[in-house]
């Protein structure tokens, strides 16, 4: 099992739910986010091209975070989660400058924090938050190990792509239209 997530940019309006969605579900403290929105042009004037990306922890098939951890604090469970165990972070930030993504932050109570897909949802079935708040519905979440399974499907017949493809990482977060 290997969980990803796949986010339809043409669909995103960038209302920021997913966002409001990660904040109360994950009790994060005001201020802070494990997920943002951030919007980009291409092109020139007068042919301009406008989308939004809901951007996160890319939960990495090789996880630098993970990889420069002193305490094992940040490790990968089951179904490829990278995740960050509070009470052994010692607040050093190596991950967080190992990361490509800019997804971790100092916790104001002293450790390290990030996405973790909602594992405590995921684990009894149910969507992260912020797919299952999305108004678009351009949020896809899943295992690519299932052939079958939605996200499989997207990613087969869409021309998808991951940020930073130069960092090795393997992440597990798309981008298609």
């Amino acid at each position: 099992m290997r969980y990803a997530m796949a986010l339809n940019i043409g669909k995103c309006v960038g209302c920021a739910d997913c966002v409001v969605a990660c904040q109360t579900e994950n009790n994060v403290p005001i201020g802070y986010s494990r997920d943002w929105i951030i919007e980009k042009v291409k092109g020139e004037y007068p042919t301009l091209n406008l989308h939004f990306e809901s951007q996160r922890c890319n939960h990495c098939e090789t996880s630098p975070c993970v990889r420069v951890c002193p305490t094992g604090a940040s490790h990968v469970i089951e179904g490829g989660i990278v995740k960050v165990t509070e009470n052994e972070c010692i607040g050093c930030g190596a991950c967080i400058q190992a990361c490509p993504y800019e997804a971790r932050y100092f916790h104001p109570d002293g450790y390290v924090d990030k996405c973790t897909f909602c594992d405590h949802r995921v684990s009894q079935g149910q969507d992260p938050a912020c797919v299952s708040v999305c108004p678009t519905y351009c949020m896809i979440f899943g295992d690519l190990d299932d052939p079958s399974s939605e996200i499989s499907n997207i990613l087969r017949t869409n021309d998808a792509y991951v940020l930073a493809p130069e960092s090795g990482t393997q992440p597990h977060v798309y981008f298609f239209k």
